[in-house]
């Protein structure tokens, strides 16, 4: 079930009601509205790629992932303290999300939790989120942390990283080649659709990685989340080290000296967020 429908209408409003200060903001005011970090332009590759068609895929896939889960007893239930917990961060992130993706107004967000040791978390394109119990309680993220995985998340469907990814390891050594003959876009599209169990493992660049950090970073201090919990949550990442139990995100999302320098140089560009949305 979508924990979002029923908020549907009071999201609306408070976007329009968003709109409406805006339109009587000052200068210096105006400025917040825009995005504080500097990540440029999605890649123009996912263009080749179907974006309802992926998501519907993704759809498929998650609902498999969840039906296993239940089967397995490995779903959480809907009071599950920790799954209220996740879905009240994303309930703070989700409206943020739009500015980012404009398709994101129209997806049906959804947050499962499910009952795994492994350090593991993901968002399938069209706003499919889930976590593992694993990375919740071995790393013990505060909500502040727990809110810099989900945006970190979200930012890789939001920047359509799987699209593009797609597009590339598709499409480059076929469709790009013969540029004009467009006809040739519909089987990639075919080919997307195919590709829901692998959304699931699908490997990132280093540059969709650095791309997800800071979009999560800003929509986690415009959600009212301290920023400086995504250099910590990256330290208690290096600590574990990516043991047997957490090759899932820590596989897929290697950290380093490199990335969390890169989130605190950040940190100060959307402070002002944080603290204007803690009020």
């Amino acid at each position: 079930m979508c924990f979002l429908c029923e908020a549907k209408h009071s999201a609306w409003a408070g976007r329009r009601a968003f709109l409406a200060m805006a339109g009587a903001a000052t200068l210096a005011g105006a400025t917040s509205a825009l995005a504080q970090v500097d990540v440029g332009p999605s890649s123009s590759l996912r263009q080749l790629v179907s974006a309802e068609e992926l998501e519907n895929a993704a759809k498929q896939q998650y609902a498999k992932l969840l039906a296993d889960a239940r089967a397995q007893g490995a779903l959480a239930p809907q009071d599950h303290p920790q799954l209220r917990r996740l879905r009240a961060i994303a309930s703070r992130l989700v409206p943020q999300t739009a500015q980012w993706n404009e398709r994101a107004r129209l997806w049906q967000w959804e947050v499962n939790l499910l009952g795994s040791k492994q350090i593991n978390a993901f968002c399938m394109p069209g706003g499919k989120i889930a976590f593992y119990t694993g990375i919740l309680d071995q790393l013990k993220l505060t909500d502040d942390e727990a809110a810099m995985v989900m945006g970190h998340e979200m930012a890789h469907a939001l920047r359509e990283h799987a699209r593009a990814r797609i597009a590339k390891s598709q499409g480059t050594s076929t469709l790009l080649s013969i540029g004009s003959q467009l006809l040739g876009l519909g089987r990639l599209g075919d080919v997307a659709a195919n590709l829901g169990t692998q959304l699931l493992t699908l490997r990132f660049s280093r540059e969709d990685e650095s791309d997800a950090d800071l979009v999560g970073l800003e929509m986690a201090a415009r959600a009212g989340y301290n920023p400086q919990a995504a250099v910590s949550l990256w330290e208690k990442m290096a600590e574990t080290g990516g043991g047997a139990n957490g090759p899932g995100f820590l596989s897929t999302h290697p950290s380093g000296p490199d990335r969390i320098q890169q989130l605190q140089s950040n940190v100060p560009k959307v402070q002002g967020l944080y603290l204007r949305a803690r009020g």
